[in-house]
């Protein structure tokens, strides 16, 4: 894998280490337990002149039941293993709880809470006793492992989804939170990405590089609100691409530099969702788009 990417003129890399996703490159335990493999590992990487640009732990920590303790020791474990190997950023999702104590499913409430009458509480709930214990708790075991930034993706179906949600949990447990700022879940929202990255001038800790597009005379119809598969592209209202297919060199070019303006100098990692060509030439033409449009 570590060859593959550098042939692409890429020197770093952010590696999955828990959460949903599988970890096929980074065996956790393994490496929490052996300071001989976690040698081997870092060796991959510098004798190719790369390094880990963030550590990834997305899943759903606040979730009621067997999911959420298991992704919670699955986060813990990756503050571990990040101070390990001393690296100081982890991307991750703020999590989404349930609606009540006793409710076994998470609810993303996403409608205005002056009615029905039990939105107001339940969304009180998820953050005043639930989200943010659980953060100033987790920001307090980051800072005991040298982990100095947490950088939250704005997320659909997550408490933390778009920048007000992100300054609102960075204001109740400090800047070790942050933002990973993909514009891919802002555009299939509405916003737009380059006023949001105004917005978070000094609060953009990562930066995914991933492009999403609003399908014309599909959104027009039935509006941004998705349920449809990904694998529904022909149907569904908007469609994550590569970069470049949603928005022009030109908005990708402004992008960058707003959020350069806004104080992000650090790594910008391709995520490759576009199911309308296959996953290598779905990376060869965001790595190329990336190429033109990042000041280096």
């Amino acid at each position: 894998m570590l060859d593959k990417v550098k042939s692409l003129g890429i020197d770093a890399v952010e590696m999955t280490a828990g959460g949903w996703a599988g970890c096929p490159h980074v065996k956790r335990q393994e490496l929490l337990d052996s300071e001989s493999a976690r040698i081997a590992f870092m060796a991959e990487l510098e004798s190719r002149g790369m390094e880990i640009a963030a550590l990834n732990c997305s899943g759903n920590p606040l979730s009621p039941g067997e999911m959420g303790e298991r992704h919670t020791a699955s986060t813990y474990d990756t503050i571990r293993l990040a101070g390990l190997l001393g690296v100081k950023k982890v991307v991750m999702m703020s999590g989404c709880p349930a609606g009540a104590p006793g409710d076994q499913t998470p609810n993303w409430i996403t409608s205005t809470v002056s009615w029905p009458d039990y939105m107001a509480p339940a969304l009180a709930y998820q953050w005043d006793e639930v989200a943010i214990p659980w953060w100033k708790a987790f920001v307090a075991h980051c800072e005991a492992h040298g982990v100095t930034q947490i950088a939250i993706e704005e997320f659909p179906c997550m408490l933390v989804y778009n920048p007000a949600t992100l300054l609102r949990l960075r204001e109740a447990v400090g800047p070790v939170v942050g933002i990973n700022l993909d514009p891919s879940h802002l555009i299939a929202m509405g916003a737009d990405p380059i006023a949001s990255a105004r917005a978070l001038k000094g609060a953009i800790h990562h930066i995914h590089g991933k492009d999403a597009r609003i399908e014309r005379g599909l959104a027009d119809i039935n509006g941004l609100l998705e349920t449809q598969p990904v694998t529904a592209a022909e149907t569904r209202t908007w469609n994550y691409v590569a970069v470049g297919c949603g928005q022009d060199l030109q908005w990708w070019k402004e992008f960058f530099s707003v959020c350069r303006m806004g104080g992000y100098d650090g790594h910008v990692s391709l995520e490759m969702e576009d199911l309308t060509m296959s996953v290598e030439a779905g990376v060869l033409t965001s790595v190329d788009a990336l190429k033109q449009t990042i000041s280096r």
